[in-house]
């Protein structure tokens, strides 16, 4: 029998003996504290540590409950906080009268190098283990409903996109969820399950979207979700999960990393009339080339049919080219028209019966999003994107809309971010994060260099063919 390290004195803190050797969990086990998670830090037959990020840990008894490995039984035994640190952020929990078939059991996951790899979920609570649950979007109503009354939820949740994503690459999507099935939702995050040989298996929410906030009433119920996925990477299933919330950021203890950075910008609709929103553009990269186009004589077309669809397309295929880049497939536009009907629009202007630049936009709730657009460099003095963007400007205003949101920027163009801005759109830090956790700006590095290399010397038919066959690899 040895005496424990003195832990910092507070209210609650009594010296504690452990009669049990502890094992330190290498992999994360996780705990509910009241109504909070935390990371189990070791394990005994006796009891448990706990660690917390935020907030602090409830000083009282409480529930333990975990699921056996192999089994879906819960077993339920009371424990009881034996120290709580200074800071209420470590606690040491002791178990109250553990029957032996459990004591055999937490006794046989300390003799284990990596006890949560055995299958140790372990929750300390004031009830029973939290439970989650999957559900498609697709199928459940109640998705379409939580959608539609979240203030942050946007396009890229709708069903319409998750099915444009289905038809179109084969992705399944998928909500993880506290709520019952018998239950109407008030959490969620959405994903699909991208599955490929040539980059791996992973999880992402969600593909080819801008941003994709999980949907919750609090940070520490969307950790909740987070650390129920990554279950799946843990164990080998899954090469990793990448989430892109515009407003959440994980918690330090799900292990989620950023990976990526863009700037988001968006355009404030409310409060000013179309002529107000024009006095702001700037005056010579946005107004002189809006009237620029209008002296032009450009011709201005809208809708969804066969010719406009070509139209873009061609236009597309030659700014990707332009960027080194293949073009998303024909049939990504086309799932998009069939998902969105009216809410869609291709709007085209053509110079002299040539299209000169053409853009996709999509309306949602109260928000216009400009998604794709492209043109032809050699006519970009005449105006054409000024045009078209002040068109969908004005439209939106009509509709009563709020928003004109422009899409993501990567650090690496500022000539984009400042032409976006030059339309008084304001840029907010958009963080895409991944688990496990990597550095910084290093995803798809080795994918970029060899289509700089690749794309010059292709003619536009193969690079058609290739994006038709790489797109769903990449999502």
């Amino acid at each position: 029998m040895s005496s424990a390290p003195q832990k910092p004195e507070c209210a609650l803190s009594v010296p504690e003996r452990r009669f049990h050797a502890r094992r330190r969990v290498q992999l994360l086990a996780y705990v509910n504290v009241g109504t909070s998670r935390g990371v189990v830090s070791d394990i005994s037959e006796g009891g448990l540590g706990v660690q917390k990020a935020a907030p602090e840990i409830e000083a009282h008894s409480s529930t333990v409950a975990f699921h056996l490995p192999g089994s879906q039984d819960t077993v339920e035994i009371r424990g009881q906080i034996a120290w709580l640190s200074e800071s209420k952020k470590e606690a040491g929990i002791r178990f109250l009268d553990p029957p032996e078939t459990v004591r055999s059991r937490v006794q046989e996951w300390t003799s284990l190098i990596n006890p949560a790899e055995a299958g140790l979920h372990l929750y300390v609570g004031e009830s029973a283990a939290m439970s989650v649950y999957e559900l498609n979007p697709l199928d459940d109503p109640r998705w379409e409903t939580f959608v539609r009354n979240h203030a942050r939820a946007s396009v890229f949740h709708s069903t319409n996109w998750l099915r444009a994503l289905q038809i179109a690459y084969g992705y399944d999507p998928a909500v993880v969820t506290t709520c019952p099935r018998q239950a109407a939702l008030t959490n969620g995050l959405v994903f699909c399950r991208v599955e490929s040989w040539l980059t791996g298996r992973r999880m992402v929410s969600l593909p080819f979207s801008d941003h994709c906030e999980p949907l919750g009433n609090n940070s520490g119920e969307l950790d909740d979700l987070l650390f129920n996925m990554r279950h799946d990477v843990d164990t080998g299933s899954w090469k990793y999960i990448e989430i892109r919330p515009p407003f959440y950021q994980p918690g330090s203890l799900t292990g989620f990393g950023k990976s990526l950075t863009y700037c988001l910008h968006r355009l404030n609709l409310s409060g000013r009339s179309a002529p107000e929103l024009f006095h702001n553009f700037h005056k010579s990269c946005v107004q002189r080339k809006i009237r620029r186009a209008e002296r032009e004589r450009l011709k201005y077309e809208e809708g969804t049919s066969e010719v406009l669809l070509q139209q873009f397309y061609k236009l597309l295929v030659i700014t990707r080219r332009r960027l080194l880049l293949p073009p998303q497939p024909q049939s990504w536009f086309r799932a998009l028209i069939a998902s969105f009907g009216e809410d869609l629009k291709i709007r085209v202007v053509c110079k002299d019966d040539r299209p000169v630049a053409s853009i996709l936009t999509i309306s949602h709730k109260k928000t216009m999003v400009y998604k794709y657009g492209c043109s032809d460099a050699r006519f970009n003095r005449l105006g054409g994107m000024a045009l078209l963007l002040w068109n969908t400007i004005q439209e939106a205003k009509d509709k009563g809309l709020e928003e004109f949101e422009m899409g993501r920027s990567d650090s690496s163009t500022p000539g984009l971010i400042s032409f976006k801005e030059h339309w008084g759109a304001v840029g907010t830090q958009l963080n895409y994060w991944r688990y496990p956790s990597q550095p910084v700006g290093t995803a798809n590095a080795w994918q970029q260099s060899i289509l700089r290399r690749l794309v010059p010397a292709t003619p536009n038919s193969v690079l058609r063919t290739i994006g038709m066959l790489l797109y769903r690899h990449i999502g």
